[in-house]
This record gives C-alpha cells, sequence and structure tokens, in this order.
C-alpha cells in the first residue's frame, strides 16, 4: 500500500517541495528576486527595493522604541517597588537612545497607582515606613519589663 502511495503521490510532493518545480520560475540564479521576477522596470524595481529596506528599517526602529518603552516602565516599576534594577532594562534603553519616555496611558496608570497608595493607609504602607530597629528596641524593653514582672510576683523563677 505504501508503495502504491509513494508511486501516485512521491513525485507530486517532489515538485511541492521544490517550490514548483523547474517550470515557470523568473528568479535569478541566486534564488534571489529580479525585476524581471516581479513584471518590472529596472527603475521600478530598484525603487521598490529601496522602499522595502526603508520600511524594514523603520519597523526596527520603531520595535526598538516600543521595547526601550517597555523597559524604562519595568524600571520605573522597579523604582517605585523598591525592586532591584536589571542590566538588561539598562541596555535596551541606552540602546534606544536615552530619550524614551513612558507612553501616556502607561504613565497614567502608574501616576494614578502612585496616588492611590498616598491616599491610602494600607498595612503595607505603613510596615514599609516603620523603623524596625526601633521596634526591635520595644520588643526587647518590653519583653525584660515581663521577665521582671514574672520574677517579682513567682516564687519559683
Amino acid at each position: 500500500m505504501a508503495f502504491l502511495m509513494n508511486q501516485m503521490l512521491g513525485s507530486k510532493l517532489k515538485s511541492f517541495a521544490d517550490g514548483g518545480g523547474d517550470g515557470g520560475s523568473k528568479a535569478g540564479a541566486d534564488g534571489k528576486e529580479t525585476a524581471e521576477s516581479k513584471g518590472m522596470s529596472r527603475e521600478e524595481f530598484e525603487e521598490y527595493q529601496k522602499q522595502l529596506l526603508e520600511e524594514k528599517i523603520q519597523r526596527d526602529k520603531d520595535f526598538t522604541t516600543k521595547k526601550a518603552e517597555r523597559a524604562n516602565l519595568r524600571v520605573a516599576l522597579r523604582d517605585k517597588y523598591r525592586l532591584p534594577d536589571s542590566a538588561l532594562d539598562g541596555a535596551m534603553i541606552q540602546m534606544a537612545g536615552d530619550d524614551v519616555d513612558l507612553p501616556e496611558e502607561l504613565a497614567k496608570m502608574v501616576d494614578e497607582d502612585e496616588e492611590e497608595e498616598e491616599t491610602s493607609d494600607s498595612f503595607l504602607h505603613k510596615l514599609q515606613n516603620m523603623d524596625l530597629d526601633e521596634l526591635k528596641t520595644k520588643a526587647q524593653s518590653r519583653v525584660s519589663e515581663l521577665r521582671q514582672t514574672a520574677e517579682d510576683k513567682c516564687v519559683l523563677m
């Protein structure tokens, strides 16, 4: 059965894998497009190639800018939540030219979050602003006071 399928479909699959076989291909000998393959004059083809290159450069530039904007947002969020910095984000911002700003929508979101946190006195906010050394000394002094009163009142201690 496999032999029969191979005989019937083998040649069609080979021509499909080769990109249509030898017939009808107007591409150059090295496989690149030519003016004849596109049905254009040489000047039109050169203009077309130039336009493609400019569009690719613009897409790459836009992509790099977007990546840098995202990296800038991550840096802002790391600063906000006091997380360690990432060298990748700094490098991405430098590649884009250091003049990348946050997109307006993202900047508004970050500002709204900051305002919301400033207005709300949450437990987490209080905990971040608490002096741990002072808390530790208060706890130690309280424990020593309790121990002292326990020793005074208890005969076994």
